[in-house]
């Protein structure tokens, strides 16, 4: 578990790539679109989530460079996706378990805000256990990559929350002040870019790294005490996420700097994954690690695959402490619930309740009692030696507010926000276990005193 980015799940997948008969299809603009689509998306735990239509059904994806090709989950909540060319296969992802079965469908057609691949391959995991939406807090469907990165140049601004495709072939890129171009490696359908890291007590070390924003992590290393790439004396082991092939566990802990172009992170969060969970990469060559969506988030960028460009612009986000996982614990919706609210105040009159709710359900009683189906929030994992474990959370506990506050009118993020506030502030939390309320009080501390 790591920190206030809330629920740390990463989305690095490795396909075993299987190539339909034929070229590959590109996408290509809409009659009447306009010719640089805009599109908005949702930041949720630094992760990017998009609208996509597939074969004419409404979906979320995450747009992650870190994947191939795009790949389906979690279809139980939808009526139906029609898919096509169906044929049974096995993937092997991150993660220490074996490789999964799975099906490749070729010939979807991909609608993306004015753009639309009529001849999409994609993958679906039929495994049940693959769904990050409980994790989130939001319903996603899927993840999607470097089909989109391929045939565009692609701006991505953090800071307003939008992504614009343009043609490469007609894009200029304006000169703004404090932005820097460096270059990017477009190698297997992956993007790197290379920068340095400079750990406790020692000099800048050269690295290359994966771009991917479908982590939600900032920063992953890989052990080679050879190139000086040792881990820091102060880290503790940790749950570092979920891939295709099972749970991702390593060490966390804090470099230095990073440094990527001419801009330089300091204190910036890390991990030094287990090694043992990218069996599924016969070589990582020269690749000494990632960088996700903590530290991408800081930056407003244009990616230019085509012509192997990057182009970097701080944003409101660049000053921003990279946050830990203080509590120890880790979040996810399990199912629904109903709780009982009071609509009246002392006088019996009707109150009204201006703030949203997440409830999907109102009944009000004879009594001006409301009750409302709301998601559920459990604790899902504790790390050893956390705060959250010392007082005797458990797994399953049912998190009913935070100090004071009710938990049902926030989202996940919000709650994991507010239980990982800041070192030395003291958390209550009213749990239910087994029909009974309890409460756990408990006081944030440093990771690495």
């Amino acid at each position: 578990m790591n920190g206030i980015h809330f629920l740390k799940t990463v989305f690095l997948l490795l396909l075993l790539l299987i190539c339909p008969r034929g070229e590959a299809q590109h996408y290509q603009l809409l009659d009447g679109a306009e010719k640089s689509p805009k599109i908005r998306f949702e930041l949720v735990n630094n992760l990017m989530i998009i609208p996509v239509e597939v074969n004419g059904t409404p979906l979320r994806f995450i747009l992650d460079t870190g994947v191939s090709k795009p790949i389906l989950f979690n279809l139980s909540d939808t009526d139906s996706v029609e898919l096509r060319n169906v044929a049974k296969i096995q993937i092997q992802g991150l993660g220490t378990g074996d490789p999964i079965d799975a099906l490749s469908s070729a010939g979807n057609i991909f609608k993306v805000r004015g753009m639309v691949n009529p001849g999409q391959l994609v993958y679906v995991v039929l495994d049940r256990d693959m769904n990050f939406s409980p994790s989130l807090g939001v319903t996603i469907h899927g993840i999607i990559g470097y089909d989109l990165f391929r045939d565009h140049v692609v701006e991505i601004n953090y800071g307003r929350r939008y992504l614009r495709f343009h043609n490469p072939a007609t894009y200029r890129q304006r000169k703004r002040s404090r932005e820097v171009t460096i270059p990017i490696t477009v190698d297997r359908n992956k993007a790197y870019v290379e920068g340095g890291v400079t750990l406790e007590g020692g000099e800048e070390l050269a690295v290359k790294l994966l771009m991917d924003t479908g982590s939600s992590d900032a920063l992953w290393l890989f052990r080679d005490e050879q190139e000086g790439l040792q881990i820091p004396e102060k880290n503790y082991e940790d749950y570092l996420g979920k891939g295709l092939s099972g749970t991702i566990y390593g060490k966390r802990t804090k470099v230095k700097q990073i440094r990527i172009g001419d801009f330089v992170l300091r204190d910036a969060k890390a991990a030094f994954p287990y090694l043992e969970s990218f069996k599924a990469l016969p070589n990582l060559g020269d690749r000494d690690g990632s960088v996700g969506g903590e530290l991408l988030k800081r930056f407003n960028m244009v990616i230019n695959y085509p012509s192997g460009e990057l182009t970097l612009r701080t944003n409101n986000l660049f000053g921003e402490p990279f946050h830990f996982n203080l509590a120890g614990i880790e979040l996810e919706h399990a199912g629904m619930r109903y709780i009982a609210e009071r609509i009246t105040d002392t006088r019996g009159v009707v109150q009204r309740d201006e703030e949203d709710t997440f409830g999907t359900v109102q009944i009000l009683t004879a009594q001006r009692t409301r009750l409302s189906l709301v998601p559920e929030i459990i604790v899902s994992a504790i790390r050893a030696g956390s705060p959250a474990e010392e007082v005797g959370l458990q797994e399953g506990d049912v998190i009913l507010a935070v100090n004071g506050k009710s938990v049902h009118r926030y989202k996940l993020q919000e709650v994991m926000k507010m239980i990982n506030d800041k070192k030395g502030k003291r958390i209550r939390l009213l749990i239910e276990r087994y029909n009974k309320d309890l409460l756990f009080s408990f006081v944030l501390r440093e990771l690495f005193e």
